[in-house]
Order: C-alpha cells, then structure tokens, then sequence
C-alpha cells in the first residue's frame, strides 16, 4: 500500500544540496523510513539518479551491524563513492551509532556528496540540530499520519475512517491490519516492547511498571493542567507508590525524547508572556494513548482535542493553551477570574484562538465555548471546532465554526 507524504517529501525535496545534513526525526513507526527510503530514493530515481549514486545505509538491520561502528561506517561510505558525480547518502536509525553528529558532519566534506539520516531520539537528534551538528544540521520533523493521509489510503466512509483513526490512529503499519483485534494486538505490542523497551534501555531505567503507570496516568488525563507535584500525589493516592516530582520530571522527559509525548505550555493572552506549571501533554499517536489504556477510556472529546493538537503540529503550527483573567459580574460584583482558551495556534505572523468541542447541542454550551474567545480583545481570528459536519459559518459577533470534516481534510481551510 502506497501512502503518499507529500508534505514531507517535499521539504526534503526542496532541501537537497543545500550544504547540510538533513535529519528525518519522529516517533518509531511513524513511517520515517518510508519516506526517505522508498518515496525520497524515488523521486532520485525519477530525477534521473543512478543507484550507483544512491549509498543507503539501514542501521537497524542486523546485517549492517559493523556499520554501527563511525570509523567503519565513514570508511564504507568513502569506498562507494568512485567519481566526481553528486552521491546521496540515506542513513536509517542513525542514533545506533556512536558519536554519529562527528561521523555525518565528517560526510559534509566530501564535496559531492549529499547527506540525509533518520533518527528516533530527539535528544540524540533535535537538539543536536542546533548544538552537536554546530549548525549544520537541517530538521525536517515527521508525524504518524495525519487523517487527510489515513483517509486517502483507507479509502471508504468518513464516519467508518475517523471511528478508526480516532481509536487506532495514524500509525502506518495498522492500515495494512484488517481486525481490529489485531490492530489494537499491534499497537499493545508496540508500546510495551518497543518505546518503553527503548526507553528503559536508553536511559537505564530499572523499573519498567512506574514508566508505564505514568504514561496511563498521563493518557487518561490528555488535555488536563498537570505538573510534576500533581503526578507525584495522584502516584501517591491512586497508586500508594512513591514518585517523587524530579523524578517525574525527567520521565516527562524521557517520553517527550522519544517523541512518545508533546507538551503544550501556558501563554497568557493579555499579558503576552508565557507562563510556566501547570502545562497539558498530548500523545504523538492517539491510537498509542488508547493502546495504553487498553482501549479502556474512549472520551470523544479529549481524543478530538488531542488529534487536533497534532494536526496543527504537523501542519508546522506552534500550539499553546490560552489563559485570561476576566472579570465577570457575579452576585451584582465583578469576580476576578481565570478561564482558558484550548489552543493559542501561531505561525509566522498569523495567529488562531482555537477551541474544540465534540457537540454544542445547547445555547447554553454554545455560550461556553464561546465565551473565553469573545474575551480576546484583538483582530486574530477565533475559531470553535466542532465534530458535527457542518460548512464553515461565521456568526455576528466573528467567531468561526467549522466542522470537523472540513478542518481535517481541508488544510486551508483557515488560512495558510
């Protein structure tokens, strides 16, 4: 099954011989592989490239474990390059190999030849970007499919398509799984035996059930204020086991390595300055957040919420929570009051107040979600997402309601 990546492919398309290395980062499964192996060697391939031009490198097969090794790796790459002609270098899983940022910045010596790797561990990988790579390395950021992408390849019913993006998500491999039984198999299977497996073993963590209490806790609380102290007392009453907050912290961290989580921080709207705990974690692949919890806890709003988090990610937007304070009349007095606004979207010099809500089936719930945008005392658009299938409508007072359908599918669907 052919999954097209156009977005993707086409930052890489439009980085080529730019004099740096380009690193493919993202989530294990989400299809980073694919994209540089199958659909980038084939757009060399049609651009008239030979594959004696074309030096791929799988670090994650045990037949090139040697090639794990930098001196090796550096050497065999060197041997294949036989004349003057440009070369493309495709390393896969780049983060098994040591001191790789010495080995790929080594490769950028070589005159004619073009460097691209994919990696896994953002710690390894995002902030070398800026830091190991000293400024010679160029990120093109992949997630686990978005719903426009899951849609064109499953084909089908727009209902039947989200009940299983929104239960199973994005990740590639479950569109070539026709049960759901064995979908949810594979996504249990992946999070025990590969990401907490990853996890642990990279950062020497000794036991494996606090790793996984915490990202249960965390998925049956997305779109929740938490922070370290809230965690450790909710292990300690719901759990009777001991965490303390730095502890959690650097698990937090561990999971956003990974990329198994993102977090979204505070932004306080009048005041125009971010704001730091309590802050909302979001899961790359909700499909993973449900295989965590068995399949247990299918809340439609906050599984809604979290899809459109990473929707706006992949579309290369900066997702924050909006905060206020307001004073509202209460009991013939004004109470000063905080209220929130889900998403505070940005990109360049466009900015979106966002809120999500599966129904809005009363006036009263109308005004809810309403009520913190018309707060907002400036020109940027604001905007309600509702699951209901409607076309896009703008009411009297400016706020703009768009269907779900149409948000997903439609990428400028409120602007570019």
């Amino acid at each position: 099954m052919k999954i097209n990546r156009d977005r993707y492919l086409n930052q890489l398309i439009n980085r080529k011989h730019n004099g740096l290395i380009k690193i493919v980062s993202g989530i294990r499964r989400c299809g980073k592989s694919y994209l540089l192996s199958v659909l980038f060697k084939g757009h060399l391939a049609d651009s008239g490239v030979p594959n004696s031009q074309i030096i791929s490198i799988d670090l994650e097969d045990f037949a090139n474990r040697e090639l794990r090794k930098p001196e090796a790796c550096y050497n065999f790459v060197k041997s294949k390059i036989k004349n003057r002609k440009r070369h493309y270098l495709l390393i896969d899983e780049v983060q098994l190999m040591e001191n790789f940022a010495d080995v790929l910045n080594g490769f950028l010596h070589v005159k004619n030849l073009d460097v691209y790797a994919t990696g896994s561990n953002s710690k390894f990988l995002s902030t070398d970007v800026v830091t190991e790579f000293r400024g010679r390395g160029d990120e093109v950021r992949v997630y686990p499919l978005t719903f426009a992408e899951y849609f064109s390849a499953a084909k089908g019913d727009w209902q039947d398509a989200w009940n299983e993006y929104s239960t199973f998500g994005g990740l590639p491999y479950t569109l070539s799984l026709k049960s759901d039984g064995d979908k949810a198999k594979y996504l249990i299977s992946l999070f025990k035996e590969t990401y907490v497996r990853d996890i642990r073993e990279r950062n020497k963590v000794r036991n494996d059930s606090e790793l996984e209490e915490l990202l249960s806790i965390i998925a049956s609380n997305i779109g929740a204020l938490t922070n370290p102290k809230k965690l450790s007392d909710t292990f300690k009453s719901v759990k009777n086991i001991t965490l303390t907050p730095p502890t959690i912290k650097q698990f937090l961290d561990y999971f956003q390595d990974s990329f198994l989580i993102n977090k979204a921080v505070r932004y306080d709207i009048k005041g125009k300055k971010y704001i730091g705990s309590p802050l909302k974690y979001y899961f790359s692949d909700i499909g993973l957040r449900n295989a965590i919890l068995n399949f247990r806890q299918q809340e439609e709003t906050h599984i809604m919420e979290n899809i459109v988090f990473n929707e706006l990610l992949a579309r290369g937007y900066q997702v924050d929570v909006g905060i206020m304070a307001v004073s509202e009349k209460q009991d013939r007095k004004y109470v000063r009051k905080q209220t929130e606004v889900d998403f505070v979207v940005n990109r360049f010099n466009r900015r979106y107040y966002m809120q999500v809500a599966a129904a809005i089936p009363t006036a009263e719930k109308k005004e809810q979600e309403e009520r913190p945008l018309l707060k907002i005392n400036d020109a940027f658009a604001k905007i309600v997402i509702v699951k209901d299938n409607i076309k896009t409508r703008i009411s009297e007072n400016g706020i703009i309601t768009i269907g779900l359908k149409d948000f997903l599918l439609n990428e400028d669907i409120f602007g570019a």
